[in-house]
């Protein structure tokens, strides 16, 4: 097992640190890629020799911070000397995720009134602190994409637990 699989394994039983280990994951990926698509844009990995003297180079990063779903990141958005480069992995100027405005517009969308979406709120909360049964060690979840004809021919998630 790797190390994300055992860290997972050991939160598994609390919801705090569970978001807490996805929170430093996707800090570290979204750091991970920025500098990625750094190095794609300048065309040479960090330290290398044939950067030097290409007219181009790192110039240090700015910070962000991103609110998110898991709770708040910073991330550490990349310079080149020139200031040409552009990142393309975060939005600009946003500072948090829309998960949950999306997920009610979208509810909207398929005719699910404002009442009966502020009805499952505290449904939601029920699930979520609800106490899981001690014979179960782990709950994996995935889901396999159906084609369905409805009004139009689209593939459906059908979630597996």
């Amino acid at each position: 097992m790797n190390d994300f699989t055992k860290n997972m394994a050991q939160a598994l039983f609390n919801q705090d640190k569970i978001n807490d280990l996805l929170r430093k994951e996707l800090q570290q990926a979204v750091n991970d890629l920025l500098e990625a698509e750094l190095t794609a844009f300048l065309g040479y990995d960090p330290d290398a020799r044939n950067g030097w003297n290409t007219g181009n180079s790192r110039n240090g990063a700015y910070f962000r911070k991103i609110d998110t779903q898991f709770g708040s990141i910073e991330v550490q958005v990349p310079r080149d000397r020139n200031g040409m480069f552009h990142q393309h992995t975060l939005p600009d100027y946003k500072q948090h995720t829309d998960l949950l405005e999306d997920m009610v517009i979208k509810l909207y969308s398929k005719g699910v009134t404002t009442r009966e979406i502020a009805k499952m709120i505290p449904k939601v909360e029920a699930y979520h602190k609800r106490k899981l049964s001690d014979k179960f060690f782990c709950v994996y979840l995935d889901a396999t994409y159906i084609p369905l004809r409805r009004e139009t021919f689209e593939r459906e998630a059908v979630y597996i637990a």
